[in-house]
């Protein structure tokens, strides 16, 4: 029984980490990277869509962002959409390409990708601690049900806790991994 709750929680976990990964590759490090894009938000025909939908974003070298529209008529509302996510670069476009140069980064700036990167990796450990709590109650609940014993409840717990431990390394290993490419890029 035990074990079954804690495999069908452990989707809940995937998602945390799954979602800590996304918020991460979106963090500036000084190198180009199309992720960097996944927060701009593109007005085309009158609907929101992410800027891959509208363009595919490459890298032509260690810090050029490379954006061509499907639709050439969609250049303006991307290059204005990149200028309002507030990224710290601006687009030019030749007028079949959009160019984004990304300046270096200067001390200060890394200091704050630092801290944003702790603040990222702080909302991933929130996402598997609420996770922890959904089994939690489900175990406390199916003890009282009288499905499973105060043991198994106890046993239970410490597997959860072996669980939560395995996922909270690999945020922090990630985390950590992501402030030194930050400060040595």
């Amino acid at each position: 029984m035990i074990d079954q709750l804690l495999n069908s929680h452990k989707v809940n976990f995937e998602k945390a980490i799954e979602h800590f990964m996304h918020e991460l590759s979106g963090v500036r490090t000084g190198r180009a990277n199309p992720a960097l894009l996944n927060t701009v938000l593109v007005e085309s025909y009158g609907a929101k869509m992410p800027i891959e939908h509208v363009a595919s974003v490459s890298v032509s070298d260690a810090r050029t962002l490379v954006i061509s529209p499907w639709d050439k008529g969609q250049m303006q509302a991307i290059e204005k959409a990149i200028q309002q996510a507030n990224l710290g670069f601006n687009p030019s476009n030749d007028g079949g390409v959009s160019r984004s140069i990304l300046p270096a980064l200067n001390e200060e700036r890394r200091k704050e990708m630092v801290k944003l990167v702790g603040q990222i990796a702080e909302k991933g450990r929130i996402g598997i601690r609420n996770a922890r709590e959904m089994v939690i109650k489900e175990m406390k609940k199916a003890e009282s049900d009288g499905k499973i014993s105060k043991d198994d409840l106890a046993h239970g717990q410490k597997k959860l806790q072996e669980m939560v431990d395995k996922y909270n390394e690999e945020v922090k290993k990630h985390a950590a991994l992501k402030e030194e490419e930050v400060m040595t890029v």
